[in-house]
């Protein structure tokens, strides 16, 4: 039977588990919360486990026990490190871009708004027929909507624009929030949900 484990990073202990076959949807849903807190957010609200530690062979008893780490741990902390450098990545743009902002306001013409397409109604129906898509906006708060798998992904600007201060009056893209995902997605784009591979996923707001 398949199963998915969430380890910590930092003490290997087992978080989360699940068994079987698991929806897309649901498993998004329940990694939120962590990817919301970070590995460090996790491990500061756990108490600390002290590294397991193994007898020496009989010839060598005497000399104390050593810390192992285990293969798991190693795996869990390469993962931890990667989501890291994109949290990084993602707060250090918004640093730029709040440096940035008296420069803009001196050149308007650098962050003109596009017309943005009128968001249809909520789709409802059919899994096969939608795609859940999640939103982390630059204060930290998460959004999420269904859309069509062939809208355009030019509608997540019109659903996200009323949702942040200043969304109706500067330009701003989305980055997939993936470690190593590189794929920068522009309002100029004709790319649909499906096309983009955005079905069931989380994606980053970013100003510019």
């Amino acid at each position: 039977m398949p199963a998915i484990l969430l380890i910590d990073p930092v003490t290997g202990q087992k978080v989360h588990a699940w068994n079987g076959m698991v929806h897309p949807d649901r498993l998004l849903e329940d990694l939120l919360p962590y990817l919301d807190k970070g590995p460090k957010g996790h491990h500061a609200a756990q108490p600390q486990k002290r590294p397991r530690k193994v007898d020496q062979e009989a010839s060598t008893g005497k000399q104390g026990k050593i810390a192992v780490e285990d293969e798991d741990e190693e795996l869990a902390r390469a993962i931890a490190a990667s989501l890291e450098v994109v949290i990084e990545a993602s707060d250090a743009s918004d640093d730029d871009m709040a440096e940035a902002e008296p420069e803009e306001e001196n050149e308007p013409s650098l962050n003109i708004k596009p017309d943005y397409p009128p968001l249809p109604e909520e789709p409802k129906g059919s899994r096969e027929l939608l795609c859940r898509v999640a939103i982390r906006l630059p204060n930290n708060q998460r959004i999420q909507r269904n859309f069509l798998h062939t809208d355009p992904i030019k509608l997540l600007w019109s659903f996200c624009a009323p949702q942040v201060e200043d969304g109706e009056k500067r330009a701003f893209h989305f980055v997939q929030a993936i470690p190593g995902a590189s794929q920068k997605l522009q309002f100029g784009s004709d790319l649909t949900f499906r096309k983009a591979g955005l079905a069931n996923s989380m994606i980053n707001l970013l100003w510019g």
